[in-house]
C-alpha cells in the first residue's frame, strides 16, 4: 500500500512556503530563548561579539575583514555564569569582575570553543576575564585610529 499523498501544486507550493517560514522564525530566536549549556564550577559561557557585514556607507565587508576584526577584539557578552564562579574570596576580594550581559575582553586563545549555528560559544574560568567594556564597536574604532 503506498502512503503517498498527492496534492494539488498550489497547496504543496503554499505548505513548502510555511515550512520555510517555520525554518526562519527558529533562526531568529532570540538569545534569551537560546538553550545554552549550564556552566559548572568557576566556568562562565561568553558569546565572542560578531562584527557587522556591512559599513554605515553601505560597503560590504569581505569574510576575511570580518573575521580579522573578531579575532583583533576578543570580546563576547556574558551568557551564563557558574555557580561557583567569584565565590573565591581570597581571589577576588574585590567581588564578580563581571555579570550576566556584561561585554568582556578575553585572550585570543582563552577557554574552550564551542561550536553552535553561525559562530562559536566560549567557555571560560572566571580568573580568564580581562576586563569589560560598553560596547565592542568602541574596541574596533579605537583599532582604527
Amino acid at each position: 500500500m503506498n502512503n503517498t499523498l498527492i496534492l494539488p501544486t498550489h497547496v504543496a507550493k503554499a505548505r513548502v512556503a510555511q515550512k520555510a517560514k517555520e525554518i526562519k522564525e527558529v533562526k531568529k530566536k532570540p538569545l534569551e530563548e537560546m538553550s545554552l549549556p549550564k556552566p559548572t564550577g568557576w566556568r562562565i559561557i561568553v558569546l565572542p561579539y560578531k562584527a557587522k557585514q556591512k559599513t554605515k556607507g553601505g560597503i560590504i565587508l569581505s569574510d576575511k575583514t570580518i573575521e580579522e576584526s573578531q579575532i583583533s577584539t576578543n570580546c563576547g557578552i556574558v551568557m551564563e555564569i557558574g555557580p561557583d564562579a567569584y565565590n573565591d574570596k581570597d581571589k577576588f576580594p574585590n567581588g564578580p569582575w563581571c555579570k550576566k550581559k556584561d561585554w568582556v575582553l578575553f585572550a585570543r586563545y582563552a577557554g574552550s570553543r564551542i561550536n553552535i549555528d553561525g559562530g562559536e560559544l566560549r567557555v571560560l574560568n572566571d580568573d580568564e576575564i580581562l576586563g569589560t567594556i560598553e560596547d565592542p564597536e568602541d574596541i574596533l574604532h579605537a583599532l582604527t585610529v
